[in-house]
């Protein structure tokens, strides 16, 4: 068993993911407007769902090169995780092998409206790490040797995203730390990534800036590089 693409041929593969993500986002603004309907900002392109389908196409050609099956590889909703704050949790892929939780892996991505939605993104992803540790503490999971788990993202580069914003502290004596101070959007998620790995929130997480026009841009902590991202979930799949 070997992985299934050369770094050529996987930065192929992304390219054609992420071409496909802004291609799913405008077909389903067009056809709610089609339909007569409008969503608030750009969320008419998001509700619809399936925007990450093909990102998720090559952790499965991973999996499959692992030696798995596709009935030991599930979808959303096909293999709901239990929690400990909450009864189950739907992860986007689920690795499952002789009975046993092996990997389980989150898809979000985040384009326009970063000012509503970055704080958002952070508390949601925390919260669903920290049930999912819990959980298995409580030995609820199945397994006494600790899943992979993976956070990817997908943030659209662009002047919101890479903007400095000004950090207020209004009435509050207490300062932000220096690093958030200013900081851009993307460099928040890109720091929030990079400290989900450092406290274990997340054996691995990825971040993967592209422009609107399908244009892939590399982003400047190579830890967070999808191909490394991929390459984590491979070795643990074939050690299981």
């Amino acid at each position: 068993m070997k992985f299934p693409w050369s770094k050529e041929d996987f930065d192929k593969q992304v390219q054609k993911a992420v071409k496909f993500y802004w291609r799913k986002r405008g077909d389903q603004a067009k056809r709610q407007r089609m339909a007569g309907r409008r969503d608030a900002g750009t969320r008419g392109e998001v509700t619809g769902g399936k925007q990450l389908d093909a990102f998720a196409d090559i952790i499965f050609e991973i999996g499959r090169a692992a030696g798995y099956k596709d009935s030991e590889m599930f979808n959303g909703s096909d293999f709901p995780i239990p929690g400990y704050y909450r009864p189950l949790k739907n992860w986007d892929i689920v690795f499952a092998k002789e009975g046993r939780l092996v990997a389980v892996v989150e898809l979000k991505s985040q384009s326009g409206s970063f000012g509503k939605n970055c704080n958002n993104r952070i508390e949601e992803v925390l919260g669903v790490s920290l049930d999912f540790w819990r959980a298995f503490r409580e030995k609820v999971l199945g397994t006494l040797t600790a899943p992979w788990s993976g956070y990817f993202f997908l943030a659209e580069k662009c002047e919101l995203s890479t903007t400095p914003v000004r950090t207020s502290v209004r009435h509050s004596f207490l300062s932000p730390m220096p690093e958030f101070v200013d900081s851009s959007y993307l460099r928040r998620y890109e720091l929030l990534c990079e400290r989900m790995m450092l406290e274990r929130d997340f054996t691995a997480a990825s971040l993967i800036p592209t422009t609107n026009k399908g244009k892939v841009c590399p982003c400047e902590n190579e830890a967070l590089s999808f191909w490394n991202f991929c390459n984590s979930l491979y070795r643990h799949l074939i050690s299981v």
